[in-house]
């Protein structure tokens, strides 16, 4: 039995994977951005552990949520699945920040910046990272910024970097398709259950083929991407990119995993 952490799993595919694994036998701890919506989630995911909350588009209650897991204790997996894709215009985060940088990309950097390292990691990208820019030049200025494509692109280049940086553990990034959840929309082609059985999968299987680390999913196979990810002069840039915009290191010598067989 596996321990596994999902952010986002208040609705969509994050809830999806919950119940998923908790039908296989696995705790579950959920995350909600707020406490209305992390009682709906206690409601609608049966056997869940319990619910963090935290809102994150704040720094500081990113971290608390680093602190509020690491207290929980040990931890085989975490799916980063929390990301938002509609926002109003220039809408920004507590910290000034835009909202879909600070959600989709600084959050994810700062989690597994401070929550004790697992023994698996996942960061739900999309096919949309391909339009994603790899020279990062928007999060280099004054006020820092990225598109939904960016921050899925970054999501895939953290995985690797991570992968590269943290031997030993399976870090890797998954593109769920465009599935009909409400950031899909109801008219979305691909299928829902499709859409939350690879990160389920790459937390918790024995197949060999789960059991790998630096590598790009759809579907439970390996996909195309945009190779730029794998330079390592870029994934330094993203940590140092993202250590200058929340002000938190990237934690190198974060705990070491163990394994929990």
């Amino acid at each position: 039995m596996a321990k596994i952490f999902i952010t986002g799993s208040a609705d969509g595919l994050g809830l999806m994977a919950a119940n998923a694994l908790i039908r296989q036998g696995h705790q579950v701890v959920l995350h909600a951005r707020n406490e209305k919506r992390a009682h709906d989630a206690l409601s609608k995911v049966k056997g869940a552990d319990t619910v963090l909350t935290a809102d994150l588009s704040s720094i500081a209650e990113i971290e608390k949520l680093a602190a509020d897991v690491n207290a929980i204790g040990y931890f085989d997996a975490i799916i980063h699945n929390a990301g938002v894709y509609q926002v109003r215009g220039e809408e920004l985060s507590v910290d000034g920040l835009p909202l879909i940088l600070a959600v989709n990309t600084i959050a994810p950097y700062i989690l597994t910046s401070l929550i004790n390292k697992p023994q698996r990691l996942i960061y739900l990208s999309s096919g949309m990272h391909l339009q994603g820019d790899p020279t990062l030049k928007r999060l280099q200025g004054e006020k820092p910024a990225a598109s939904y494509s960016d921050s899925k692109l970054h999501n895939l280049i953290l995985a690797k970097a991570v992968a590269s940086k943290w031997p030993g553990i399976y870090a890797n990034a998954v593109d769920p398709g465009w599935v009909p959840t409400k950031m899909g929309g109801a008219g979305a082609p691909d299928s829902l259950q499709k859409g939350f059985e690879t990160q389920a999968w790459l937390a918790v299987s024995d197949d060999p083929k789960a059991m790998v680390s630096g590598h790009y999913f759809h579907h439970q196979r390996e996909s195309r991407y945009l190779h730029e990810a794998d330079d390592v002069g870029i994934q330094q840039q993203l940590l140092q990119l993202c250590q200058r915009i929340s002000g938190i290191s990237f934690a190198t010598n974060n705990n070491s995993f163990r394994h929990s067989k």
